[in-house]
């Protein structure tokens, strides 16, 4: 399957989305901020990043333009806790949006849909 790399400050967030998406067959590698993500990218060359919108320093909207700055054809889905956003975001350059919840069903399928769209 794909390697997936999965940026969050939020350590059960972290956690849960590894445990659920190894269990769909992908590799997961995690970073708890948007400079350990970047970096990660660089090493780890994963297929596909999940990147939290809010953490400390610097914020995901941030990160997701220096994502795509370096690595255009990666694709990287926003992950919030604040659905009331989902309208605000859905013209930036992310490929997916989800709104966090312990129910990973629309994480999934939108990991599924990004990826199904790279073949």
């Amino acid at each position: 399957m794909a390697r997936i790399l999965v940026v969050d400050d939020d350590e059960s967030i972290r956690l849960l989305y590894k445990e659920e998406l190894q269990q769909e067959g992908h590799e997961v590698i995690t970073a708890a901020t948007a400079a350990e993500g970047l970096a990660l990218v660089e090493s780890a060359r994963p297929d596909l990043v999940t990147l939290d919108i809010k953490m400390p320093g610097q914020d995901g909207l941030t990160a997701l333009r220096e994502f795509k700055a370096r690595y255009r054809n990666l694709p990287v889905i926003m992950c919030t806790a604040y659905g009331s956003f989902k309208k605000a975001y859905a013209s930036i350059a992310s490929d997916a949006y989800v709104v966090k919840s312990a129910d990973t069903t629309e994480l999934k399928n939108a990991v599924s849909r990004v990826l199904s769209g790279r073949r």
